[in-house]
C-alpha cells in the first residue's frame, strides 16, 4: 500500500469517480475537489498531497487560475502537478510550469506509469 496522497481536481464527477477508484485500487489515498477553490480549501486544511491532478476548464476556479494562487503561495507551491485537460494544451499551458499534461481522453497506462515514478522519486 502507498503512503502517497493525491489531490484530484476535476468538475466533471464520471471521471473524477472513476479515476479516483483506479487509483484508490493502485494503492493512493486520494481527494477529491471539483474546482480550484475546493482544492485550495483541502490544501490550506490538510496535509500536501504528493502530487496534484489538475484539471483546467472548471467552473467557480478553473485550473489556471488555482496554478496562479498556487505558485504565489509558499506553502503550495512545492506541490508538483499534473495537468489532465480535454483543451487545447498549447502555450498558456506549458507556462504553467506543471511536472507533466496529459490529455484527455486519458491513456490510463502513461498516467499511471508517471504517477507511479513521480511517487517512487519522492518515496
Amino acid at each position: 500500500m502507498s503512503s502517497h496522497t493525491l489531490l484530484l481536481v476535476d468538475d466533471d464527477t464520471a471521471i473524477a469517480d472513476a479515476l479516483s477508484e483506479l487509483l484508490v485500487d493502485e494503492g493512493y489515498a486520494v481527494a477529491v475537489a471539483r474546482n480550484g477553490a475546493e482544492a485550495l480549501s483541502y490544501l490550506r486544511a490538510n496535509a500536501a498531497p504528493s502530487l496534484i491532478l489538475l484539471d483546467l476548464m472548471m467552473p467557480v476556479m478553473d485550473g489556471y487560475a488555482f496554478r496562479e494562487v498556487q505558485r504565489e503561495d509558499a506553502a503550495l507551491s512545492r506541490i508538483p502537478v499534473f495537468i489532465l485537460s480535454a483543451g487545447h494544451l498549447g502555450d498558456r499551458v506549458r507556462s504553467l510550469g506543471v511536472a507533466r499534461v496529459f490529455k484527455k481522453p486519458l491513456l490510463l497506462d502513461a498516467l499511471l506509469t508517471a504517477i507511479q515514478e513521480h511517487c517512487d522519486s519522492r518515496a
